[in-house]
């Protein structure tokens, strides 16, 4: 492995955590960020091509396929892009020694806990994404390489397709929005997620080369949660004070039930995930989701 400088491969570079990775990673050496179309995840032909050319001592694997309700119809592609796909990288960076970060969900859970999920809970999906997602962690586990799998969950940016984004959207068309109350959740921004994951790097590269790294799964969240209901209801109020749209029409923003607002997928009432394991291997102090929130509004000016 390098020890001055080394390669860090990025894949799915347009996503919303590959995007803000490769400004996050930068600080720690030289960063190489792909796309579906430079390496095609549902093809391990272009997965081993991409690694063997790149030679990266650590790759960071921000790419998935994320339509949680299409993927009940497109689980074929799913499967290959979410559990197959994550394999195939193990196993050509364990063939060059590199270091593996890997995004998980916290759809691995069927949300039936009443209390935040550890990493060490039983995993149990409710939906193909979730399905996925968990066979992509465990092809990983199946292989020697050194890797962190770090599950996140209500993941937002202030670019891109998102909840913000949609709401924002809506709030400007909609005097009235329904929206759900009863899934509780940590919404987390794609920049946190990056800036938390270099640190996360930059302690196990350093592990690494006093043979003390260990594989592990951490739960990476903001602190404290809410529902999508009260989630909604911070983004207008944070929007309105900052005045990034002064042509809201929204004036009333109903709680629902997820009976109610039913889709194709069916998602965990409870998403909160622990961060106890994470904070106390590696000495964070997380951010409360509304801090979060409020920077990603500000974002938008």
């Amino acid at each position: 492995m390098s020890v001055n400088v080394p390669r860090i491969l990025i894949t799915g570079k347009d996503g919303q955590v590959g995007w803000e990775s490769q400004r996050s990673l930068a600080a720690l050496g030289d960063v190489q960020a792909v796309n579906r179309n430079e390496m095609d995840l549902s093809d391990a032909s272009s997965i081993r091509e991409i690694i063997q050319q790149i030679k990266p001592d650590i790759i960071v694997n921000t790419a998935a396929y994320t339509a949680v309700d299409k993927a009940e119809d497109d689980e074929d592609l799913a499967l290959q892009i979410n559990g197959i796909a994550p394999g195939v990288i193990a196993e050509e960076a364990h063939k060059i020694g590199a270091l593996l970060v890997h995004y998980s969900t916290d759809y691995v859970f069927d949300g039936r806990k009443s209390t935040p999920y550890t990493e060490a809970d039983k995993t149990n999906p409710l939906n193909v994404y979730g399905n996925t997602k968990l066979l992509g962690e465990r092809n990983i586990q199946s292989t020697d390489v050194d890797n962190i799998i770090i599950r996140t969950s209500w993941v937002y940016a202030s670019r891109g397709k998102n909840f913000l984004a949609s709401i924002l959207k809506l709030a400007s068309e909609r005097e009235e929005l329904n929206i759900v109350a009863d899934q509780i959740g940590s919404p987390t921004t794609a920049r946190y997620i990056a800036d938390v994951t270099a640190h996360m790097v930059k302690q196990s590269l350093s592990e690494r080369q006093n043979t003390i790294f260990e594989s592990n799964i951490y739960n990476l969240v903001s602190l404290s949660n809410t529902s999508w209901h009260g989630f909604s209801e911070e983004i207008i109020r944070l929007a309105k004070k900052h005045l990034i749209n002064t042509h809201f029409r929204v004036k009333h923003i109903n709680a629902i039930t997820t009976e109610q607002y039913p889709v194709p997928a069916k998602r965990p009432k409870n998403s909160c995930l622990s961060t106890d394991k994470l904070t106390q291997h590696y000495g964070l102090a997380l951010s409360d989701w509304k801090a979060l929130l409020n920077l990603s509004i500000q974002d938008l000016k």
